[in-house]
């Protein structure tokens, strides 16, 4: 079930009686003409309008502030494709360290969303400078066992105005430009797919953010059917595969989905989506003392990734209150590490920053506000737009 902003509203001078809220920041160029159109207003508002809410000279949030635009029309756009930044309720770390943003949406509900400084480069390019880490649902249902974002269950899927006003309050907490985005926050972007594409598509436009496709990387803990339709998309977006597990067996543990989607399945989407891209992809695993940082595990792993040309990011695991796994030691971190490099495998251990401020996904939502978990697997998402279809 999709959360729904749409609603009849009482006739205004420049709209039609049919049409229906959707706020400013779920919508393409292509959306807006259409909707003025019906109004009755020129196509080139559309571009106007556009530069106010994302140009790097002009960028507001709110109707008032657009002050090229009739106010009549202002006032009849602010009914009808409303601006609804989340509220920041937290920022926590300083501005030349990781940044966490907790923020409350407008039915209450919370997510985060983390923004991380100049640093090593996470896929193998130059330094990532400003990255941010964005959430695409409020919770998650898939249930790995090591994480916290599923913890208190799933409760909806973000909107596409959601994702997209992540990056917007990044870049106006920060005063800086975010020039890498990661969806590794909250949830399953796969799960969420038509909502977190269309918020890619306005990320990624001209008329939009104006964020580079290459530049935005997406994590899946393996939903095989949407790795498949990504593959079939034109834009060149990076795709990161939450492994964790180079056998059946291991991931099963750890991995619910695992049982829908196995291993072979799963690195059959892979090889399909490097066929059709021409790029690397990234294995992210995360070593757990004694559940999946073994030798045997580690030479698997080595022999999965070679077959596929894809690079493994290695992440030590990050506690989080309430689970029981530990970080394995630092000496087996570097013998899973040296395995693989000695087997000609392109890995690095990434030590994550922001571990005094519960960065781990899901953990600072947890402290702030608890809720019980929902035991139901929510519909995935899978309907692309079609005007976004490749």
């Amino acid at each position: 079930m999709n959360f729904s902003h749409s609603y009849v509203i009482e006739h205004h001078p420049f709209m039609s009686p049919s049409q229906t809220v959707r706020p400013l920041h779920s919508l393409t160029l292509g959306d807006l003409e259409e909707s003025l159109s019906v109004m009755g207003q020129p196509s080139y508002r559309a571009k106007q309008v556009m530069e106010w809410a994302y140009g790097r000279e002009k960028r507001v949030y709110s109707w008032e502030a657009m002050s090229n635009l009739p106010a009549g029309l202002r006032s009849s756009l602010e009914e009808i494709h409303p601006i609804r930044l989340p509220e920041v309720v937290t920022v926590s770390g300083s501005k030349d360290t990781t940044r966490k943003l907790l923020l409350r949406l407008r039915d209450g509900e919370l997510i985060e969303t983390v923004l991380i400084p100049a640093s090593p480069a996470l896929y193998g390019e130059e330094s990532d400078r400003r990255t941010l880490c964005v959430s695409s649902q409020v919770g998650c249902a898939y249930g790995c066992r090591f994480c916290a974002s599923g913890l208190d269950g799933w409760k909806r899927h973000l909107t596409a105005d959601e994702i997209v006003a992540q990056v917007l309050l990044a870049e106006k907490i920060s005063g800086e430009r975010i020039n890498n985005l990661v969806f590794m926050g909250m949830g399953e972007p796969m799960a969420n797919y038509s909502n977190w594409l269309q918020a890619v598509s306005i990320l990624n436009a001209p008329w939009g953010v104006g964020l580079g496709a290459r530049k935005m990387t997406v994590s899946t803990s393996g939903l095989v059917p949407r790795i498949r339709d990504l593959a079939d998309q034109h834009l060149q977006i990076r795709l990161a595969i939450s492994l964790h597990g180079a056998s059946d067996e291991v991931r099963s543990r750890i991995m619910p989905v695992n049982k829908k989607h196995p291993v072979a399945e799963l690195m059959e989407a892979c090889a399909y989506y490097c066929d059709r891209k021409k790029q690397m992809i990234t294995f992210e695993y995360i070593l757990i003392e004694g559940i999946n940082d073994s030798p045997s595990e580690a030479r698997l792993l080595a022999d999965r990734s070679r077959g596929l040309h894809a690079k493994i990011n290695l992440i030590p695991y990050n506690t989080v209150e309430g689970l029981p796994w530990k970080r394995p030691s630092e000496e087996a971190q570097e013998t899973f590490l040296s395995i693989l490099r000695d087997r000609g495998i392109a890995a690095t251990i990434r030590r994550e920053k922001g571990h005094d401020i519960d960065a781990a996904c899901g953990q600072l939502r947890r402290r702030v506000a608890a809720s019980s978990p929902s035991g139901t697997l929510p519909p995935e998402n899978d309907v692309a737009p079609s005007s976004l279809l490749g």
